[in-house]
């Protein structure tokens, strides 16, 4: 049986709003639009009250997860500290339900925030309005801040994808009578879509159209690299080696979603981790730290207690903005450009788990 400690630092997922393991948790999982945090689900029976109504406590734990996500995406720690809710319409069994948190207003460390519910037609079901308290990484909990996590950045670290990478940007932006050489792929590597093609192409583009790009060059990377996916030395033993000592482990990639998926399946580790954070999860890009804090939050670990995995400048720096260790691997940029990291590798395959909790002791004790 898992130990409470365990629990609490995420190792199995245990939220019963939006833990992906818990066995009776509602499994919430919210997407980030910048501005509004959104899930969708369809509770059953196991979450009635009268029969064939959604008991009112569980519609509770929806909202207050919304809204609570909405923070989360902007890199704080709330604690909830008052709710007032009202319900408007039963939530059905079996019923699709849209739910959705935003934030209002923000004073000190006091951050208000509102929910809602609505059906699939657009009936609303219940809102709320809270208030949270925002604590720092050195205020969460003895037992979050003893636990341990490895946080890793996916393209250039765990998979060789560079190449595919690299040649479907140059199609894209071929087609549109733009060069884009070696020097543009270093620079941008590891950066969000829509901050690579704003390099490029500058800051004048739609929404619209930098999506449409975004679409075009996923779709010629997915078809280069699918049955060409490559780990990368180290790699895969290192993960299994942290999870059989006990490390949580979370991926924050600049990627899509589909792409994680693509290459996690590809490489056979999708079982590997306990949370994921991808590109649009967080309104800021590397290398601002919102993904790591954000992949932190979803293991229930203490920024100081993680160490981050990275091949990018960009994602180095996001790193220690964060209040994380940093291991650095010379896979895609050479060591000096890397030494902001508290520690440059060439392999990971030099590297060991015993290697990993020497350097995270000075951090945690500190």
């Amino acid at each position: 049986m898992a130990t409470w400690q365990q629990i609490v630092s995420g190792e199995y997922g245990a939220c019963f709003g939006c833990g992906q393991t818990n066995p009776i948790g509602l499994k919430l999982s919210f997407k980030w639009d910048g501005k509004t945090a959104k899930a969708e689900f369809t509770p059953t029976e196991l979450y009635q009250s009268w029969r064939g109504v959604v008991h009112g406590g569980i519609v509770a734990v929806m909202l207050d997860e919304a809204a609570g996500w909405a923070m989360l995406f902007e890199g704080m720690n709330p604690v909830t500290t008052k709710m007032e809710t009202r319900f408007r319409h039963p939530a059905l069994i079996d019923e699709p339900l849209i739910i959705t948190g935003s934030i209002t207003k923000k004073t000190g460390k006091r951050v208000e925030a509102k929910a809602a519910i609505t059906s699939r037609d657009g009936t609303l079901i219940a809102e709320c309005i809270s208030t949270y308290l925002v604590i720092k990484a050195d205020e969460i909990t003895d037992v979050t801040s003893k636990a341990k996590a490895v946080i890793w950045d996916m393209d250039g670290v765990v998979a060789d994808t560079a190449p595919y990478h690299f040649k479907a940007w140059q199609q894209v932006f071929k087609r549109r009578g733009v060069e884009f050489t070696e020097a543009d792929f270093r620079r941008n590597f590891g950066q969000r879509n829509d901050t690579i093609i704003r390099d490029i192409l500058g800051e004048s583009l739609s929404q619209s159209e930098i999506d449409a790009i975004v679409s075009e060059k996923e779709e010629d990377f997915r078809s280069r690299v699918r049955d060409n996916i490559k780990p990368l030395p180290g790699a895969i033993e290192l993960i299994k080696s942290l999870r059989e000592h006990g490390f949580s482990i979370a991926l924050a990639s600049s990627a899509p979603v589909e792409n994680i998926q693509l290459v996690l399946k590809g490489l056979g580790i999708s079982n590997c981790f306990q949370a994921i954070v991808w590109g649009r999860e967080v309104r800021e890009g590397k290398p601002s730290p919102q993904g790591f804090l954000l992949a932190a939050k979803k293991l229930g670990v203490a920024p100081g207690s993680c160490i981050v995995i990275e091949d990018a400048v960009a994602g180095v720096t996001a790193a220690k903005r964060a209040g994380m260790h940093c291991l650095a691997v010379t896979n895609t940029h050479p060591r000096m450009s890397l030494m902001e990291a508290d520690l440059v590798v060439d392999t990971l395959e030099a590297v060991t788990v015993d290697d990993l909790e020497q350097t995270l002791e000075p951090l945690r004790e500190g």
